[in-house]
């Protein structure tokens, strides 16, 4: 969608990364067990829950609050087949085995694993997505762009078989890595368990080894250099996104920026005004993923005032430079400057295979005002909370008791002056009204004291 198009009619660009919340309404007492009336809803911008990250976003988080969860779950599975089918219709070649069952947190994306029918033994993953609310590229640049993804050739990226796209949705297929991605890696999961039951509760938090962490943030920052010369929007940086083949890191849904949808981290960046472009962006998610790679656990809060023993002090240095307070204030580093720090500076990359990544002239000039979109509502965004945190402290700060007291206080004093003065007026309304006949005239002279204080000083001449 181009800007300022307005989307189809009946089209709701949802944004998943807007939390869902519940009160409990009621409850009563049926045969031995209490049944809860929850009453659920997203949660607005402007009211957001910060713990809990994963679970504000689960699918299966959703599917527990809102309706029958087999409701959700054969809602969204139905849209993905039907799509899926359609595609087929015209490519017979492909075949489905089975659906991979909320191995991802996005509640309408959804994957099956592939076969080709000639080829049986290989195994490929399918996934389709809706189209999200940053999606600012026309239909006719957005086929252009998903179908350009396959040619896309980079040691660091995840190779994609086949991607299409129409004006709804659209669905991407890889090769099926049995090994997982950097998450399952450092959780100790397995890629086709459900999401939460891979990531939620970790039997285990144990961070990567020193030269992993070396080797995969140099490799993925690589590829992030890579993509910002060329224009390429990404912002989905994340654990999971990031495929492990070997000792190599392979980046995954390049996508997702062209389809709109919502960065994993956005209620993180989205509280901090100085992270203003897709490149900041880029950069503030990198410093969450080196911090999962150094502790086996994301941050709990960010920005983080202090950061615990590190395998090397130079990974706490990278980490100060982006989650730190002074950096939401000062702004995230460049992908360059990072490179040129001591933990990924004597890395040697030693992958010889050649990039290519050709983008139409008339593509970037398209993907660059996406771009630019994309950073205007979330600058529009960062904005609308900045003024909320300013009206709530505000409120708090007007509500609390010793602003109340001191108002009190105020009041009383105000109340005492005005009572002096009311007095002082009444008073010089009667000796005025008793000596108006007495007057003729009445002299007034500026007497200075010693200390050269100056005051009035008046007689009156009787008549």
């Amino acid at each position: 969608m181009a800007f300022m198009e307005k989307p189809p009619a009946g089209k709701v660009l949802l944004d998943d990364t807007v939390p869902l919340t519940a009160v409990i309404e009621a409850s009563q007492s049926l045969h031995s067990h209490t049944v809860l009336l929850l009453l659920y809803f997203l949660i607005s911008l402007l009211s957001r829950v910060y713990n809990l990250h994963i679970l504000n976003y689960c699918c299966i988080f959703y599917q527990f609050l809102f309706f029958p969860r087999i409701l959700i779950q054969a809602s969204f599975c139905y849209f993905a087949l039907q799509h899926v089918s359609m595609f087929f219709r015209s490519e017979p070649k492909w075949e489905v085995v089975e659906p991979l069952k909320d191995i991802g947190w996005r509640i309408r994306k959804k994957y099956f694993l592939m076969k080709i029918k000639n080829q049986p033994k290989e195994r490929l993953m399918l996934s389709w997505a809706d189209l999200g609310p940053d999606k600012y590229l026309s239909d006719k640049d957005l086929q252009c762009a998903v179908k350009l993804l396959s040619s896309c050739s980079h040691p660091y990226i995840y190779k994609v078989t086949f991607a299409t796209a129409n004006e709804s949705s659209a669905l991407v297929i890889r090769p099926f890595n049995e090994k997982g991605t950097l998450k399952d890696l450092i959780y100790k999961a397995k890629p086709k368990d459900q999401f939460l039951k891979k990531y939620c509760n970790p039997k285990k938090i144990q961070g990567l080894e020193l030269q992993q962490i070396k080797m995969f943030g140099r490799q993925i920052l690589e590829v992030l250099k890579f993509l910002h010369e060329r224009g390429f929007p990404y912002g989905h940086l994340h654990a999971s996104n990031v495929m492990l083949d070997g000792d190599t890191c392979r980046l995954l849904d390049l996508e997702n920026s062209l389809l709109g949808l919502p960065s994993f981290y956005r209620s993180y960046f989205t509280q901090f005004r100085k992270i203003n472009t897709l490149e900041g962006v880029d950069v503030h998610c990198f410093g969450h993923l080196l911090y999962e790679m150094t502790y086996g656990r994301p941050p709990d809060s960010v920005p983080v005032d202090s950061f615990p023993p590190a395998p090397s002090t130079s990974v706490v240095t990278v980490l100060e430079s982006i989650l730190s307070p002074e950096a939401m204030k000062n702004g995230m580093p460049t992908v360059s400057r990072l490179l040129q720090m001591p933990l990924f500076s004597d890395v040697l990359l030693t992958n010889s295979e050649k990039t290519q990544f050709k983008i139409p002239t008339k593509l970037k000039e398209a993907l660059k005002t996406a771009k630019e979109s994309i950073e205007k509502r979330l600058a529009e965004e960062q904005k609308l909370i900045h003024h909320h945190r300013r009206l709530t402290r505000a409120q708090s700060h007007h509500g609390s008791e010793e602003e109340k007291k001191r108002r009190k206080i105020l009041a009383r004093k105000k109340s005492k002056r005005s009572a002096f003065e009311s007095g002082e007026e009444q008073t010089m309304k009667y000796s005025n009204s008793n000596n108006s006949g007495n007057y003729s005239r009445t002299k007034v002279s500026v007497v200075t004291c010693g200390t050269g204080v100056r005051f009035l000083s008046w007689c009156s001449r009787s008549l």
